[in-house]
């Protein structure tokens, strides 16, 4: 019997126009389609594509067992998170054992900070929980959200020399401080709850005149504020930037 393959499809920020022609046909020839969630919520992903799924196809909505709920410092969290994707990588594993194929929509891209790497790594090491041998992965690159929030703010990210550094919110304040003061651009993603955290770092490192906050980048509800007039919550899908003014000619 023939193996099937798991593909990582990413979505890119969130308009359906923004996914590559290889992502957009692995969608809509899709048997079986996988995509994490919060529980009761339809997911992010899943809303990506919305009317792009074939009639019989079949979901598998992968829901979370903590997002919040529990400190991501405490060892419960990532022991619970481990046994959440060991549990699907053996499912995704016995399906493509039998043949099927399925695609796993990815936000932005597949190994950008995304929870798809976490199956990946498990289906492709030989002895794993997932079987014998490795599953076939393929895997479809996709426009990342921090691409989409710098385009929406219509100026460059970086210039000549500059230093881009990446950074979450979920880090230590002083070590967000430290690393905004020492770059040219910067991109801190998963903000959701660290906004106050995140902006007492921007101010230490003297840099709020410069930060802009993007919410839903790309998608229909899109908004785009300097750091210093934002709200005190703000969605997770947000990120907030700092571009670079470097070397031009």
């Amino acid at each position: 019997m023939s193996v099937g393959t798991v593909h990582g499809v990413g979505l890119g920020p969130g308009a359906q126009d923004l996914l590559s022609v290889r992502a957009d046909r692995l969608v809509r020839g899709a048997r079986h389609v996988a995509y994490f969630r919060k529980a009761g919520r339809p997911g992010q992903a899943r809303r990506i594509v919305e009317g792009m799924l074939r009639a019989d196809v079949v979901e598998h909505a992968m829901e979370y067992p903590v997002t919040t709920e529990i400190p991501l410092g405490d060892p419960r969290y990532n022991a619970c998170l481990s046994r959440f994707y060991a549990s699907w990588t053996e499912q995704l594993a016995k399906l493509v054992r039998e043949g099927e194929d399925v695609v796993v929509l990815c936000e932005g891209d597949p190994f950008f900070y995304g929870s798809f790497m976490h199956l990946y790594t498990r289906l492709v090491e030989a002895g794993g929980n997932a079987g014998p041998a490795p599953v076939p992965v393929a895997v479809v690159p996709g426009i990342t959200g921090m691409s989409g929030a710098w385009t929406a703010c219509g100026a460059p990210m970086t210039w000549g020399d500059d230093v881009l550094t990446v950074l979450t919110a979920t880090l230590p304040e002083a070590d967000l401080a430290r690393r905004i003061r020492d770059t040219d651009a910067l991109v801190v993603m998963k903000i959701g709850r660290n906004l106050a955290k995140l902006r007492r770092a921007v101010i230490a490192a003297g840099r709020e005149g410069e930060a802009w906050l993007v919410e839903h980048a790309a998608m229909a509800e899109q908004r785009v504020t300097p750091l210093a007039e934002a709200e005190a919550v703000t969605p997770y899908f947000s990120i907030l930037l700092i571009h670079g003014q470097g070397r031009r000619p």
